[in-house]
């Protein structure tokens, strides 16, 4: 599903729903206060719940027209990712808006609650009503103000997550090319025949690669179909001495992930698992959904680990381990570990937080 298509930005509701409980948090500090140095005359027999529902009402009313409604009328408001704040002037237009609708429709529900209108407190005591009013308002605003700097900078973080991660892609596809081409050398000078027959396949990988790599990330299928496209090229050099399985179930096709993330894992099966023995070996590429979380495996038949593949050992496995980090930090791992004798090998496992497409 096309993300400008949910009401709330995939990835916001988490922060939206921490927002609301800051808000919460301070009108009950605010009802606290204003019932603490209220003449018990003004308050009523209701006394603290009147206080509390005032409070609770408007600041999470103008909360409500505030902060999700930028979500909703994103388009509109011209707010865009990541920190989808609209520009100064419709943002101050927002909050002014947003403030007026929201005090008044938390004044009331507060005034059906308590069954008076804050009409009457302004007959009574227009000062007090005047220092409530502008109490709301610099409440509204500091919220505002908060969240708007708060986004702001988590904007920004993620700004420099995306560049570190466009940085580390942009490294990662010479070297898988580089790989290709020199592989392709070798094979001139032995193969013609099927040195031809990779070239064109290349040709084909480079065409579906490149313009779907410089975007942040792609469906699961689009990368298990270039891991594809990348074995048919590793098949022309090694014959009949690679075998290979891609398994992708179809409830998993549209998950998202970043680009080009298994390439580093299967390129590093092959060249250090699979090519060093003379016979060659299986490889099998493999999602699954355990636990509400994505796991991708790279399975070979190949040398195994020590002392050949030390873990962490490359540029490959580097830079995946990077990207993880960068894009999900903990809630992302690598994993490599030695498979069992007979047949032997390697499994290297990346788990990731299952994202719904």
């Amino acid at each position: 599903m096309n993300p400008s298509r949910h009401l709330i930005p995939r990835g916001e509701g988490r922060g939206l729903l921490q927002r609301l409980g800051i808000v919460v948090a301070v009108a009950l500090a605010i009802a606290g206060i204003q019932f603490a140095f209220t003449p018990r005359a003004s308050t009523g027999q209701q006394g603290f719940s009147v206080a509390l529902v005032y409070s609770l009402s408007i600041s999470v009313a103008i909360w409500v027209a505030i902060d999700p409604v930028r979500y909703l009328l994103r388009g509109p408001l011209r707010a865009e990712a990541p920190g989808y704040w609209p520009p100064p002037g419709r943002a101050a237009l927002l909050v002014a808006v947003g403030t007026l609708a929201g005090y008044t429709l938390g004044t009331l529900v507060g005034d059906a609650w308590a069954g008076r209108s804050m009409l009457e407190l302004l007959q009574r005591d227009q000062r007090r009503f005047y220092a409530l009013l502008a109490s709301a308002a610099a409440v509204s605003i500091g919220f505002v103000a908060y969240f708007y700097q708060r986004g702001h900078r988590e904007a920004l973080e993620n700004q420099a997550r995306e560049s570190r991660l466009a940085l580390l892609q942009s490294q990662l596809e010479p070297h898988m090319l580089f790989n290709t081409l020199a592989n392709l050398r070798v094979l001139i000078a032995t193969d013609a025949p099927r040195a031809q027959a990779m070239l064109d396949h290349l040709i084909g990988f480079l065409r579906a690669t490149l313009a779907a790599s410089r975007s942040a990330e792609h469906p699961l299928h689009a990368e298990f179909e270039r891991l594809g496209d990348y074995l048919a090229l590793m098949q022309v050099r090694m014959g009949p001495r690679l075998t290979v399985r891609l398994e992708l179930p179809a409830a998993l096709a549209g998950q998202a992930v970043p680009p080009l993330l298994l390439q580093p894992l299967v390129e590093n099966a092959i060249r250090h698992g699979l090519e060093p023995r003379p016979e060659g070996g299986h490889l099998e590429v493999s999602a699954s959904l355990e636990g509400g979380h994505l796991r991708l495996r790279v399975r070979d038949s190949g040398v195994g680990l020590a002392p050949v593949r030390p873990d962490a050992a490359g540029f490959g496995l580097t830079q995946v381990r990077e990207r993880l980090q960068t894009r999900y930090g903990a809630a992302a791992t690598l994993t490599l570990e030695p498979l069992p004798i007979p047949p032997g090998g390697t499994l290297a496992t990346i788990t990731l937080p299952r994202e719904h497409p």
